[in-house]
């Protein structure tokens, strides 16, 4: 039923994805983000150092989202499944933003890094958009909670799949006694 050439070549293909090495390119940077050590920055206070480390806690659980979700939407090949994964990433995506700007408000002192990453998330952003329109959306399971059907598809149509005969027992039943 299944087959480790196929997750093999699955694999393959997300890790080679141009969205995908950008994602861990935002990683790398979210890791030296946090390595720089709040304690060290001069004139702020006990609230700032505790905010600011919790600003980075979310930057690296959202750095850490972005290719596992690009993983899993490659893995999934079904069209609700891909958009579910883009909505978490595209929304990780923009708390890293949002977080980066905590940060500076903070006087979170090394803004070079960023800068960099603003920078890395806006070409994620293009390259994000592009991958998306390569989702298939004739391929598809119905979403019978209504968001992430392709368009002209909703959430109470008649899934022709449900017309197809099956019982149980037989599934389970061995003929070859």
């Amino acid at each position: 039923m299944f087959d480790d050439d196929d997750f093999d070549e699955n694999r393959a293909n997300w890790g080679d994805l141009p969205v995908y090495k950008k994602a861990e390119a935002i990683y790398d940077i979210v890791m030296r983000i946090e390595k720089i050590d709040a304690e060290e920055e001069e004139g702020l206070s006990d609230y700032e150092r505790d905010a600011i480390a919790t600003h980075i806690d979310y930057m690296v659980e959202n750095a850490s989202i972005i290719p596992a979700k690009i993983a899993g939407a490659v893995s999934a090949d079904l069209y609700d499944i891909q958009m579910e994964n883009a909505v978490i990433i595209r929304k990780s995506a923009r708390e890293l933003l949002t977080d980066s700007t905590g940060l500076v408000s903070l006087g979170f002192k090394d803004v070079d890094y960023l800068e960099i990453l603003r920078n890395e998330v806006d070409e994620f952003r293009i390259l994000f958009a592009e991958w998306v329109k390569t989702f298939d959306p004739e391929n598809y399971s119905i979403d019978r909670w209504g968001l992430f059907n392709p368009p002209g598809v909703n959430y109470d149509d008649h899934d022709p799949d449900d017309d197809l005969p099956f019982d149980p027992l037989d599934f389970f039943n061995d003929d070859d006694d």
